[in-house]
């Protein structure tokens, strides 16, 4: 048999040829809907945010680190302890490039995750603000449960970058001002109770929590009344849990390895397992945030790593 192709054949080479190349063309043209690039998310100099994996959650110094994202935090009114308050957030690149939704991807259901602690880190909530169609505006309402100074974290992935970045401000509350006294904990077991429900932290070894060393986390929910625990998604996952230092230096968000969503923790015990890395000895919180009832729960965890 002759190898040698027809001049018909050399044509519907050609013309497939081409279709695919503009096809291609044509994707890499397909406009993404934001006109902010690589280059706007650079900072030069040492001592710049970089840019983190979400598969690998590591405890990041939002404020000693310099973002290439600035935020800017403003209540409408005057914020009070035990109130409503709206907010509004203006986000920017360091050259003052607004950050509107569509700058931004979708990242765990959202596209902007704001982190926000009072100073004693007894009050923690996790919202997600709107865009208010203003360039770079977004808006938010929250109920503070105390007074001071509140810190806004923000947790973001740009679509230039395709990577989480963060940024930070503060909100200052009028009201009492919670003390900061360190809350009492046993380890290697660290237990909360609230309404039925007991829920549970623990290191998977019984060594202490040593700073740099990664360390394997079992979180449980079990019914007081022994029956079954139906634990809801919340954000993409079964739980989630956010480390904060007394400091408020920065922090961690982690996510359950138990990703598939159609096959749910057992439901007489549910368990989930996370891996932490914690840089620096001292006190920290861990905040666990689930579903259940239909109504998300806040739990805190207070350790300490040598």
């Amino acid at each position: 048999m002759s190898a040698t192709l027809t001049s018909s054949q050399r044509t519907q080479i050609a013309i497939i040829t081409v279709v695919a190349i503009a096809v291609y063309l044509g994707f890499r043209w397909l406009p993404t809907g934001t006109n902010l690039s690589h280059m706007d998310f650079r900072v030069s100099g040492g001592n710049s945010i970089e840019f983190c994996d979400p598969s690998n959650p590591q405890f990041i110094p939002v404020v000693a680190v310099r973002s290439p994202v600035i935020m800017a935090v403003e209540s409408k009114q005057s914020a009070l302890a035990g109130s409503l308050v709206d907010v509004s957030v203006r986000l920017k690149t360091s050259s003052g490039k607004p950050m509107s939704a569509e700058d931004l991807l979708v990242a765990h259901t959202r596209k902007l995750h704001l982190l926000i602690v009072d100073p004693s880190l007894h009050d923690y909530q996790h919202v997600h603000p709107e865009p208010t169609g203003g360039p770079g505006e977004w808006s938010f309402s929250f109920t503070p449960k105390a007074g001071g100074l509140y810190r806004v974290f923000a947790d973001f992935t740009p679509v230039a970058t395709g990577r989480g970045l963060y940024a930070h401000a503060d909100l200052s509350v009028q009201g009492p001002v919670v003390p900061a006294e360190e809350a009492a904990f046993s380890y290697p077991w660290l237990e909360y109770r609230d309404t039925g429900y007991l829920f549970v932290l623990q290191a998977a070894s019984d060594a202490a929590f040593r700073s740099g060393v990664p360390v394997d986390l079992i979180f449980q929910t079990i019914r007081e009344d022994g029956g079954p625990v139906a634990l809801e998604p919340v954000m993409d996952a079964f739980a989630h849990l956010v480390a904060f230092d007394l400091e408020r230096g920065g922090f961690a968000h982690l996510h359950p390895a138990e990703t598939d969503l159609t096959r749910p923790p057992d439901t007489q015990r549910p368990q989930l397992t996370f891996k932490i890395t914690i840089p620096r000895p001292g006190r920290y919180v861990i905040w666990a945030q689930v579903s259940l009832e239909g109504r998300e729960r806040f739990v805190p965890f207070w350790i300490t790593v040598v």
